[in-house]
């Protein structure tokens, strides 16, 4: 997270159960981190979302409806590998999962 800070990317955290304790561990950069309720309003305009938690809310989010309001390229990046990663590659994500094989829409 502080990485991503560092090179001053845009961080929206969402999570139903974490926010008050992300709060806390991030207090340090807490100016430069915005929280977000709703993993939609979290995704709006985003290039990319990440996935580090296995809550199964995130498994039934909405995914075409999140693509539709991000900025594209649009990538999903699973650290649980949680997600359905072919249904979210043909909704139009580059899907990069952790010790999986990525699904990209990017020419190499």
């Amino acid at each position: 997270m502080r990485d991503l800070v560092a090179e001053r990317a845009k961080v929206v955290i969402s999570d139903p159960k974490a926010i008050p304790e992300a709060k806390h561990d991030l207090a340090d950069i807490i100016d430069k981190v915005e929280f977000a309720a709703d993993p939609y309003e979290a995704a709006k305009g985003a290039h990319a979302i990440a996935v580090v938690t296995e809550w199964d809310s995130f498994k039934s989010l909405d995914y075409k409806k999140i693509f539709d309001s991000m900025s594209k390229p649009a990538f999903v990046f699973d650290g649980r590998n949680i997600l359905d990663h072919k249904a979210l590659y043909e909704i139009g994500f580059s899907v990069f999962p952790i010790g999986k094989p990525e699904f990209s829409h990017l020419e190499v």
